[in-house]
């Protein structure tokens, strides 16, 4: 397998929303772990919003602004944490296919189960 030899896409955008991306050949370097310390405390802060979350949702007296804030909350934390996996995804070892002998690119779903 081989890595990746892109940008690290980082957890924070720049001016005007912008995404911001790290070029480095390691990752133990200040800013690779800011942005983990930044990727854990957004993934930690998502869970902790998920639990308020079912707690809100299962409140008959939540009010529509409660329900309101609450969305926008989820929208903001959903953004993070897709941003997260883009970035982590991007990381991940590319697969050699002349490794695998024959070009075989692994176990495949059934397109009836991968998008039924």
């Amino acid at each position: 397998m081989t890595a990746h030899n892109e940008l690290r896409l980082l957890p924070w955008s720049g001016p005007e929303g912008k995404p911001c991306f790290l070029s480095t050949d390691h990752g133990n370097g200040y800013l690779s772990r800011l942005a983990d310390n930044t990727e854990a405390m957004q993934l930690g802060m998502a869970a902790e919003l998920l639990e308020h979350a079912l707690q809100v949702l299962v409140d008959e007296g939540a009010s529509p602004e409660d329900l309101r804030l609450l969305a926008t909350d989820l929208a903001g934390t959903l953004r993070d944490a897709l941003r997260v996996a883009e970035s982590r995804g991007r990381r991940l070892p590319v697969p050699d296919p002349s490794a695998s002998g024959g070009g075989d690119e692994g176990p495949r779903l059934p397109a009836a189960m991968a998008f039924g």
